[in-house]
């Protein structure tokens, strides 16, 4: 375990796949992280669903592992959001504003209608596909983290996500991961040591 007295903390980025559980010890239904990490001492900073793909920030680092899932520290995170139908302008306003969820309303979102990404890896299992109803790519930024928070948000005002996929959490990002793969990068600006 590196000293994060000195700066020495590690951090390692994974590129979880869908149907994989965001925790390293087994639950006898799903695939962990530790079928895919063979990495001892680090622990995820935030959680990602089971049927949410994408980046999970690991650290060995306690502090820096509150600082990246805490809110109150603003680590933007942002998603690749698939969701049933076209989204209008009207809806994405209220994911701007923020969306009353019951016990919560969300913080504002920023967020804006995309082009398929072209790094898109295809899912195993594929979403399920209608051909009558169409589907949108939005990019959604947070600096939340409820559960399953943006599945909740896009069911409200009316486009339910089919695929969720965690781009990036602050500075660090998946570029350059495919679906199982991992590097460790600088703790500070997200940059490969």
């Amino acid at each position: 375990m590196r000293c994060s007295i000195q700066g020495m903390s590690r951090v390692i980025l994974l590129n979880k796949p869908f149907g994989v559980v965001c925790q390293f010890s087994e639950d006898g239904l799903h695939p962990t992280l530790k079928s895919f990490l063979p990495v001892p001492g680090v622990y995820p900073a935030g959680r990602l669903d089971t049927d949410s793909e994408g980046l999970v920030v690991l650290t060995d680092d306690g502090v820096l592992q509150e600082r990246v899932a805490d809110p109150r520290f603003t680590k933007e995170k942002t998603y690749w959001v698939q969701v049933e139908k076209i989204p209008s302008e009207t809806a994405l306003d209220e994911l701007r504003e923020g969306v009353d969820l019951g016990r919560m309303v969300t913080l504002p979102a920023r967020v804006r209608i995309i082009p398929e990404p072209e790094e898109l890896w295809v899912r195993s299992p594929p979403i399920r596909y209608r051909q009558t109803i169409p589907t949108a790519w939005l990019e959604l930024k947070i600096r939340e983290g409820k559960n399953r928070q943006i599945r909740r948000m896009t069911a409200k005002i009316g486009y339910p996500t089919l695929r969720l996929i965690r781009y990036a959490v602050g500075p660090w990002s998946l570029q350059g991961l495919a679906p199982g793969e991992w590097k460790e990068v600088d703790s500070v600006d997200g940059q490969e040591p």
